[in-house]
């Protein structure tokens, strides 16, 4: 009989090729989203019409679209296909940055940047990755992607000046367009085929189940925590490279070379507490003492903003806790929701995060033009502070783990007596069997799961 759970055999070719391969996808559209977060104040005072408030609406717009659209594109492909609509929205991405390239007004960038957020295509790549990948390594493929926006996000702040230095914004702009463009090439060059497409719980969000999710305290917490985390960033590079620039005196190109050491120190200090947080359970006490962090760098960013040392030790902090955090957040999400329900809370999660962006933006170009440079700080440590009173009313993640096995088609009294038994096996904190998926939804603690005692109830389904 073939084991019924294979958590620890490795993806197979076609898995990895097609997990690595949409990471790739992922990673050029959101190298094109952030590149322009480190230079764009910059550049931006030479436009026509420009104001604080619209150099800080042109950085986040965006996040607004994005926010809108996500979803919706994903219920899109269900219908009309995986590849079709993440070629359109990367065709609209690229529509997006030439807009932006060849505007000379203020007006102009907002309209590129606010296209480029309405091809939404992340909640498509992500539902493709499902069709591409077992149940059993969806969790594998997930991660995949989910470095691959880390390593996109820290390339970004440290190529973005330094390119910018050679081409300029506007030839950034092309340059992102360019990589949306070469997206289009690896979706059809190197991502296989499903061979079917069908809606996954895990990845995708199920409209009629919002609700369930949004009076989920625990979750809300979490949502405005990513919406505050990314407020905080988009709001500060509203401002940050003024400050380089005129209290500092780096030139555009040399902001990347400060960057470059910040983010490779603050991905080595982190690691640690990422240890410290899962293996040694200290979840909430990490995750509490990381927004702390966030707050103590943005307040002490209106004491030291003319000083290179201080600012390179603040963001230096700051980055430290805003790659643990950013981290951290969609698997604690993994953590609370229920266990069927995660993709629904995922896009809840994923909306907010390009709404925290948006209002960022605006409300730090709003600041910035009413009241000066540090008063944006200033919020970025006000927001962080609330976010931590409010986090510090959680409940202590639990230490599971997603397991997805696919147990195939049953009736629905056999798929209730299947959760009842999987949820008598010691190490299985929630279990539920969807009879229309043929497939079972479990979060165990790995340390205390009888595994043998889930592959024997398992195996028979399988088999059969």
């Amino acid at each position: 009989m073939k084991p019924a759970l294979e958590i620890d055999t490795p993806m197979t070719r076609a898995e990895l090729r097609a997990s690595l391969s949409l990471a790739g996808i992922y990673m050029l559209r959101m190298l094109g989203l952030f590149m322009i977060l480190p230079v764009f104040s910059l550049y931006a005072r030479d436009l026509a019409g420009s104001t604080p408030l619209l150099i800080g609406l042109a950085i986040s717009a965006y996040g607004l679209t994005q926010a809108i659209f996500g979803i919706p594109f994903g219920m899109w492909s269900d219908r009309v296909g995986r590849k079709p609509v993440i070629a359109f929205g990367l065709l609209m991405f690229a529509g997006g940055s030439v807009v932006a390239a060849l505007a000379d007004s203020i007006y102009g960038v907002i309209a590129g940047r606010s296209i480029q957020g309405a091809g939404a295509v992340a909640a498509v790549v992500m539902a493709l990755a499902a069709d591409l990948t077992r149940e059993e390594h969806r969790v594998k493929a997930m991660a995949l992607i989910g470095v691959s926006i880390g390593i996109s996000f820290a390339v970004s702040m440290v190529a973005g000046p330094i390119i910018t230095g050679w081409i300029g914004v506007q030839g950034l702009f092309w340059l992102i367009g360019a990589l949306a463009l070469s997206g289009l090439a690896v979706l059809y060059w190197v991502v296989p085929n499903p061979a079917e497409s069908v809606f996954h719980r895990d990845t995708q969000a199920l409209p009629a189940q919002f609700l369930t999710v949004l009076r989920e305290p625990e979750l809300l917490r979490l949502d405005f925590g990513i919406f505050s985390l990314h407020l905080i960033l988009t709001a500060t590079f509203v401002v940050l490279p003024l400050v380089l620039r005129d209290f500092v005196h780096l030139e555009t190109p040399q902001h990347g070379y400060l960057y470059l050491p910040v983010f490779v120190l603050s991905l080595l200090a982190m690691v640690p507490f990422v240890v410290m947080a899962e293996k040694k359970r200290k979840m909430k006490a990490v995750f509490l003492s990381f927004i702390g962090l966030i707050a103590v760098a943005e307040a002490g960013l209106v004491v030291l903003d003319d000083s290179l040392f201080g600012i390179g030790f603040l963001l230096f902090v700051f980055f430290t806790g805003f790659n643990l955090l950013e981290a951290t957040l969609p698997s604690m999400i993994s953590k609370v929701a229920p266990a069927d329900l995660k993709g629904t809370a995922m896009g809840v999660y994923s909306t907010a995060q390009f709404l925290g962006a948006f209002v960022g933006g605006t409300s730090g170009g709003w600041i910035y033009g009413h009241y000066g440079l540090n008063a944006v700080f200033i919020l970025g440590a006000a927001v962080a502070g609330l976010w931590l009173v409010l986090a510090s009313g959680m409940r202590a993640p639990r230490h599971v783990s997603t397991l997805l096995v696919r147990v195939g088609a049953m009736a629905e009294d056999q798929a209730r007596l299947l959760s009842e038994q999987l949820l008598g096996v010691a190490g299985v904190a929630e279990a539920v069997v969807v009879a229309e998926d043929g497939v079972a939804y479990i979060k165990a603690d790995k340390q205390l799961l009888d595994r043998s005692a889930l592959e024997l109830l398992l195996a028979p389904a399988e088999a059969a």
